[in-house]
């Protein structure tokens, strides 16, 4: 009879069970159904997202390659008449790097957020100062900083704005840069060659001990480096000063 009774009990309690959880679906169907629909729009939206996130790249990335065609361009004379053609030539390095700034610049202005223009940018930096104009190279890097964070273009900018800012004359804000980037000993940047810059930076501002202290550190630290003979050159010419 208890077995009985056990069972039965038990089927009434599985019976409630059921009935609850019908309830709750029914009550809650409503609710289920709006939760439904709002994933489906956010996946919508997420793919939306992305596929125009790839066209806006892939114009961006047309906009680049085009700039970067005058990469190649001839500078030089125009050539003799009745000679082939060799495509795009610029009189003066100069004016290459006038005709570059401005495709460059178009892209950056564009598309500034995308990864085209932000190298983009980089290289509006860099064309600026081959230029000579350093102080509108240092804002372009910054740019390119506040874009990209800690990623290689904004480390490369980071080096590019220490630079820009030393011949511009701003040695101790370029030497903070360099010392803050000679410090990341697993960065991608070469540290022999942000030594170099540093080695200079101080040697600009006066500070021989601390240039020679910085050169010595390339060949104590870096004996297999490409710039160990320019380290050299300058202790040498520091101790000859």
């Amino acid at each position: 009879m208890k077995r009985a009774e056990r069972h039965h009990l038990k089927g009434n309690e599985l019976a409630n069970l059921a009935i609850g959880a019908r309830q709750m679906v029914e009550e809650k169907r409503g609710h289920v159904l709006a939760v439904g629909a709002t994933v489906v729009i956010v996946v919508a939206a997420a793919i939306g997202y992305v596929a125009w996130r790839g066209r806006v790249e892939a114009r961006a990335g047309a906009l680049l390659a085009d700039a970067a065609v005058l990469d190649e361009a001839r500078v030089g004379p125009p050539a003799a008449d009745g000679a082939p053609s060799t495509g795009l030539s610029f009189a003066t390095p100069r004016e290459k790097y006038q005709a570059q700034l401005t495709k460059f610049k178009v892209v950056a202005d564009q598309y500034p957020s995308t990864d085209a223009g932000i190298f983009a940018r980089y290289r509006e930096a860099a064309t600026r100062m081959a230029l000579g104009m350093p102080p509108e190279a240092a804002a372009a890097f910054q740019q390119v900083i506040d874009r990209a964070g800690n990623g290689i273009y904004g480390r490369m900018a980071r080096l590019g704005l220490a630079e820009a800012q030393a011949r511009a004359g701003q040695f101790d804000q370029a030497i903070t840069i360099y010392n803050q980037l000679a410090q990341k000993k697993d960065d991608q940047l070469p540290i022999d060659g942000v030594l170099i810059q540093l080695g200079r930076a101080y040697r600009d501002a006066g500070k021989r001990t601390e240039a020679e202290q910085t050169f010595s550190r390339i060949l104590a630290e870096f004996p297999g480096s490409p710039f160990i003979d320019e380290a050299k050159r300058e202790l040498e010419s520091l101790k000859q000063a």
